[in-house]
């Protein structure tokens, strides 16, 4: 049965308790919108015998602005109570301003409506400088983008669904269905959410980007003794016993280096030393079985608690839960 006519055929039986647009923008992905439209739709299924569940709509700009192009419940005006900006397919620095599609979301924001945005959609969102100072959180990879573009937002990048009151940003690409299910917990309540999920064969909401997200270290600053120092980090990560010597092969003072290797790179010396030495241990858990020890002392930490505290710091999981969920060897 085509999903129009399956909401058509409930209409008269559910109780709507919200009234959700979801925003098509130019290079947005449709398989977000069509994913949340369905999820919404099976959530109702798992309510009980009153049935409750949502009324969705799909919101497009055309010449007159942005109008509705798709109703589950037509014949009623609407009074949205949560506008959804999805992922976008394009990638940040080629994704056209949104002025029509940005002022759409301010109205409906000034008009009682809860914002949402799923990865690249925040910087759809963004543009209503709605989430100047307020944390938001998007796809880790896009972060500096967001935050060289819109300063004013505080990233919390680390987060996958980041619920503000009336603003609820998540962060992958595929953290639609984190958002959509974390929407209906809020609303249908936590029993139902489970039940959604166990169908679909999803986890419930996932609460940190920080297990998928990579260290993409920068070499076109432009800082030729920089770039240099961060080659010999790389060369020699795993038998450094320290920093302090970088700065007199560099020819600086360590005032002078550290401001300089901090803004060429975004890291302090000592953080980035850390962030290649994780590295290199996440592939050696991911592609091997060699003990998590023995990783330690390879990538050139000698006290294995330690290291372990400082991995699940930077990847959000211990070394053993993350061969488990990463591992790929034998």
């Amino acid at each position: 049965m085509p999903i129009i006519e399956a909401y058509r055929t409930m209409a008269q039986k559910t109780d709507l308790v919200a009234d959700i647009g979801l925003l098509i923008y130019p290079g947005c992905a449709l398989a977000a919108i069509h994913g949340l439209t369905d999820l919404f739709r099976i959530a109702e299924d798992w309510t009980g015998e009153d049935k409750r569940g949502f009324r969705v709509s799909h919101w497009q700009a055309d010449d007159e602005g942005v109008i509705c192009v798709w109703d589950s419940h037509p014949g009623t005006d609407h009074r949205l109570t949560h506008v959804i900006a999805p992922p976008s397919i394009v990638m940040p620095e080629r994704m056209a301003p949104a002025p029509v599609e940005a002022a759409f979301l301010r109205d409906r924001h000034t008009a009682g409506a809860t914002l949402c945005s799923v990865c690249a959609g925040a910087f759809v969102l963004a543009e209503t400088g709605l989430i100047d100072g307020r944390r938001a959180t998007t796809h880790w990879a896009f972060a500096s983008q967001l935050a060289q573009r819109f300063p004013k937002v505080h990233l919390a990048d680390e987060h996958m669904v980041l619920e503000d009151g009336d603003i609820v940003t998540a962060g992958g690409i595929l953290a639609w269905a984190d958002l959509g299910l974390t929407l209906v917990g809020r609303l249908l309540g936590p029993s139902t959410m489970l039940a959604t999920a166990r169908f679909l064969l999803i986890e419930p909401p996932r609460h940190s980007q920080r297990p998928f997200a990579q260290f993409v270290p920068r070499f076109d600053h432009g800082d030729d003794a920089i770039r240099a120092s961060q080659h010999r980090i790389h060369a020699h990560a795993a038998t450094l016993r320290g920093v302090a010597d970088l700065a007199d092969q560099a020819g600086m003072t360590p005032r002078t280096y550290l401001r300089r290797f901090s803004a060429a790179t975004g890291f302090t010396p000592v953080e980035y030393l850390q962030q290649v030495r994780i590295a290199k241990a996440r592939e050696a858990l991911e592609r091997s079985l060699t003990p998590v020890d023995r990783i330690a002392w390879d990538v050139g930490y000698s006290d294995p608690a330690a290291f372990r505290k400082l991995f699940q710091k930077l990847t959000g999981l211990p070394p053993a839960a993350y061969r488990q969920q990463f591992g790929i060897a034998g």
